[in-house]
């Protein structure tokens, strides 16, 4: 729903040159967003037959993300953490330790927490060990899966 990736870009307050991890590239409209706002988008997918279109059409319309993965979102890309803004667009029924400790001190995570309706949620890294979390409404997602196999 682009009104969803408006609001979630909005939240994660992105500025050009971030680098941002994307947990679900799905269709890549949220990485294509991300890129014209000029950040630095590292993006992971687990479902393979969405991964391997979205790969092939992303570059064809002059999207180029600086790294896609086909993996389990549940556990970031330590290999190119820490990140400004992580950015999960799928329901997550709980929030991923490993997401939040691949952010940068002030870093954003932006994430839909829920099982059936999800509450958009941001937690901004304080510290090394200090979050702030806030919660800004209801929506629906489909539900973010583990463990690619």
């Amino acid at each position: 729903q682009p009104y969803t990736v408006a609001r979630q870009t909005e939240l994660l307050q992105v500025k050009e040159g971030d680098s941002i991890l994307e947990i679900g590239t799905g269709s890549g409209y949220q990485s294509a967003v991300l890129l014209e706002i000029g950040a630095t988008v590292y993006t992971i997918e687990r479902q393979n037959e969405l991964f391997k279109k979205t790969r092939l059409f992303l570059p064809k319309i002059g999207y180029r993300p600086k790294k896609m993965i086909f993996g389990d979102g549940y556990i970031g890309l330590e290999e190119f953490a820490p990140y400004d803004g992580i950015i999960v667009t799928a329901g997550a029924p709980f929030v991923p330790n490993p997401l939040l400790a691949q952010l940068k001190v002030g870093g954003r995570l932006v994430i839909p927490v829920g099982k059936h309706i999800q509450i958009m949620t941001v937690f901004t890294r304080k510290s090394l060990t200090e979050f702030e979390k806030k919660e800004y409404g209801e929506f629906r997602f489909v539900p973010l899966l583990e463990d690619k196999n």
